[in-house]
């Protein structure tokens, strides 16, 4: 795409991020949309560069996709690997493989910082979703994702 960008988010970048975490989280059956906490959880992100990444996707100096890796250790892989945590490009900009070049460039940066593994999770129902990571070397698993909330 003409005047397309993939680079690291900024603190600059926070709000439009926030704007977009807004529309993943409606259409995601576990979470819902908290414009504070997504700021926040943003910010933490970013101030703590140990603890992941951001990139997104801007076209024309307008921010239209994001996404972010989380950092762990796997004792199963024997070293670090990585969450893809939360992915998105607007609506009005989806359809022309932006998408895709965002997703490689997280896998590619991941490869490139020495991470083993990337894992994610998506509603079980989000079939095109579920197809989109497919095609970029994603593979189901047999584990069942649980959570326990402490708040």
């Amino acid at each position: 795409m003409t005047g397309e960008r993939i680079r690291p988010a900024t603190g600059e970048d926070i709000e439009a991020l926030a704007d977009l975490l807004v529309l993943l989280f409606t259409q995601e059956a576990d979470f819902q949309p908290d414009r504070q906490k997504q700021l926040q959880g943003l910010r933490l992100i970013l101030e703590t560069p140990g603890s992941g990444r951001i990139l997104v996707s801007e076209v024309d100096g307008l921010v239209v996709g994001m996404v972010s890796l989380l950092f762990s250790i796997s004792t199963a892989q024997g070293g670090p690997v990585c969450w893809l945590e939360d992915m998105i490009v607007h609506p009005a900009h989806r359809g022309n493989g932006a998408g895709s070049r965002l997703l490689q460039s997280a896998i590619d940066d991941a490869r490139t910082a020495g991470f083993s593994r990337i894992t994610l999770l998506t509603d079980a129902v989000n079939e095109s979703a579920i197809r989109f990571y497919e095609r970029h070397g994603f593979a189901r698993s047999a584990m069942t994702t649980l959570r326990l909330y402490l708040e």
